[in-house]
């Protein structure tokens, strides 16, 4: 890996959909490059596109002929050529829940469940293959990336599928299921002495002196643009249909706020037909900059040195925040906070009640879902769609002594009995502690 791995020409973009990048606040306009700060105002870039062209391309009826990925959204996306990788990503299931709801009092409760996403069992898969296909449109050679865990995995697979050099950046105190889902991959992992926040500064200066293709940072106008697809997919599962509301983790924001351009641009091209979304966000307590902001009415993000279990959202400084505040605000929306007990039990609640083991990110979703329904901040009746956006395999550590324990048995039968009984009487036991 040596110093300027990619040139500076760009993949002809005859026929995309997509024709500059945009500033978010001031509006200035850049070429396609690798770029993701306004030189006039420092706001963040966006990719623009043509939606008039969108309209003439895109039906239901072609979406739904496409391949079972992402890539059947590819029109939406900012990739300029048919060389896209694709790796299975997306299409994850958009389950009815009846025992969540059920416990919760809920009517009309759907997971997102991105905690099967391929390759790595995240939803990061979507942006990390919509990066990665832009990265070597744009003549990259070496990507990167900072990462609370879930995008090393990413970036390290699709990097390996797609024979680019890797070099990938995390904090030094992650999960060991991360640390191990990313070097299996064999890319170079750098795991840094420092919370998120010092990984990603250092990952900026790197950027600039190698000139790397970084995912979320110079890649970052194209890398966001994959978050659309877990809105491009509700709304088709459901029928061609938005929800009423949605519950989303926040970390950076970018996400969250992803979700909603997603459901825009089907409507701005005619797909679905326009209502209110509110969009309620999740934070654990240990890292809860943008919840804050959001119940103290700022238009602000003060910065936090994060503390939770709950380390793939754990970012202190998010780059999006301010746009998550927004939206929640405008959509009449919430930003909660749990703590990391209440975490915990999200985790064991969505596992017992639908069979699927979320990781902290996940567990906070739920444990926010579960407080706003306490508030009433939630109707029953109203199509709710809560996003679990990563699988519990990666964060075991998370739940070991709060699970219980294997009851170990001789290969007799009375033995077994023994146990059996001394498993019920608990089971009795508290499920008496919980009426009380």
């Amino acid at each position: 890996m040596t110093q300027a791995t990619h040139n500076h020409t760009t993949t002809p973009t005859t026929g995309a959909t997509f024709d500059k990048l945009k500033c978010k606040e001031c509006g200035a306009e850049y070429a396609l490059e690798a770029k993701h700060v306004c030189e006039v105002c420092f706001g963040p870039l966006e990719v623009h596109y043509n939606y008039d062209n969108l309209r003439k391309l895109v039906t239901r009826e072609t979406i739904e002929a496409g391949p079972n990925s992402i890539w059947r959204y590819r029109h939406f996306l900012p990739v300029a050529t048919d060389n896209v990788i694709d790796v299975g990503t997306g299409m994850t299931p958009l389950v009815k829940s009846e025992r969540l709801a059920r416990r919760l009092g809920l009517k009309n409760l759907y997971i997102k469940n991105d905690a099967v996403n391929m390759p790595t069992l995240s939803f990061k898969d979507r942006v990390v293959s919509v990066a990665l296909s832009r990265a070597r449109e744009l003549g990259f050679s070496t990507v990167s990336c900072a990462s609370t865990g879930n995008l090393a995995n990413s970036t390290a697979a699709i990097a390996a599928k797609a024979g680019l050099d890797c070099c990938v950046f995390i904090p030094s105190d992650l999960e060991a299921g991360k640390v191990l889902g990313t070097l299996i991959y064999n890319p170079i992992l750098m795991a840094v002495r420092g919370n998120y926040d010092q990984v990603n500064r250092l990952c900026s200066e790197v950027a600039n002196t190698y000139g790397w293709g970084f995912v979320n940072i110079n890649l970052r106008p194209y890398y966001s643009e994959g978050s659309k697809t877990l809105g491009f997919e509700v709304a088709e599962q459901l029928g061609w249909r938005l929800p009423d509301h949605v519950v989303a983790p926040i970390a950076s924001g970018s996400l969250y706020t992803k979700i909603h351009k997603g459901f825009q641009e089907f409507v701005k091209v005619g797909l679905v037909e326009d209502k209110p979304v509110r969009f309620s966000g999740a934070q654990a307590e240990g890292c809860s900059p943008v919840a804050h902001a959001f119940k103290e009415d700022r238009d602000f993000i003060t910065p936090v040195k994060p503390n939770t279990i709950a380390k793939s959202i754990a970012i202190g400084n998010p780059a999006d925040g301010v746009y998550a505040v927004e939206l929640a605000k405008k959509s009449g929306g919430h930003v909660e906070s749990v703590n990391d007990a209440e975490i915990i039990e999200g985790i064991k609640l969505l596992a017992e009640t639908e069979g699927i083991f979320t990781e902290t990110a996940g567990g906070t979703t739920i444990a926010v879902l579960k407080k706003l329904v306490e508030a009433g901040k939630i109707d029953p009746d109203e199509t709710t769609v809560v996003y679990i956006t990563g699988n519990g395999l990666k964060t075991q550590e998370a739940v070991q002594g709060y699970v219980g324990e294997p009851l170990t048995i001789d290969p007799k039968l009375d033995s077994f009995e023994v146990a059996i009984e001394r498993a019920r009487t608990l089971d009795r036991l508290e499920w008496q502690q919980v009426l009380v």
